[in-house]
């Protein structure tokens, strides 16, 4: 078993998922992806997370974003689960989930902590990039929703952050104003961003949204 860090770059496998094997490199491509984890088949949480999930394929697409799912169950399991997602979600299910029941992929991720569970999965997510480096993990107790809003906010922010050499400040939304990073002079900031830079602090300035 090995710890997933920031910045690691994320491992590959090859692993069988309700839509067939899949290589998980050849399956991101040149896309971000997100790699998220399921205590179980057939849980209420995990139902309504991958519901919504699936409703917010439109705004993944946008992004470029990739997304796969992990349980410990097997296969048939996933699609006879994925049948009750779309009844009681009214969507349709269309990413793969793995079927992890060997906990292949679970060890390779740690996303298996003893001290909650001896077998089952963490509710844990990953963000990688098309550079297969992870930019972002988060794990929830299995009684707590994860915020998929909250995911979609931090794509945003990374994206952003990788196109302008920004930062984003507490709370940002998409449109807010953004933090000109401290290795930027405010002489070069006042060049590479041309809607102006208002200087609270010396290390603290900020600067209209650049790519809207």
């Amino acid at each position: 078993m090995m710890s997933i860090k920031l910045g690691d770059t994320a491992p590959d496998f090859t692993a069988e998922t309700s839509l067939g094997d899949l290589n998980f490199y050849e399956y991101l491509g040149n896309s971000w992806g997100i790699l998220f984890s399921h205590p179980a088949d057939y849980t209420p949480v995990c139902t309504t997370e991958l519901g919504y999930t699936s409703k917010l394929t439109v705004e993944f697409d946008k992004r470029g974003t990739k997304v796969l799912a992990l349980s410990v169950d097997g296969v048939e399991d996933h699609q006879n689960w994925i049948r009750d997602i779309n009844e009681t979600q009214n969507t349709e299910v269309l990413f793969p989930i793995i079927a992890d029941k060997g906990r292949k992929v679970s060890e390779l991720y740690d996303f298996i902590h003893p001290n909650a569970s001896a077998s089952a999965t963490v509710r844990s997510l990953l963000i990688i990039d098309p550079d297969k480096k992870v930019r972002l993990i988060i794990t929830y107790p299995a009684s707590t929703g994860r915020n998929f809003n909250e995911i979609l906010r931090v794509l945003d922010a990374l994206q952003l952050a990788d196109s302008h050499k920004i930062a984003t400040p507490a709370n940002w939304e998409n449109g807010d104003d953004v933090i000109v990073p401290p290795a930027i002079s405010t002489e070069d900031a006042k060049n590479i961003f041309p809607k102006g830079v208002k200087e609270i602090k010396p290390y603290l300035r900020y600067t209209p949204q650049p790519n809207i």
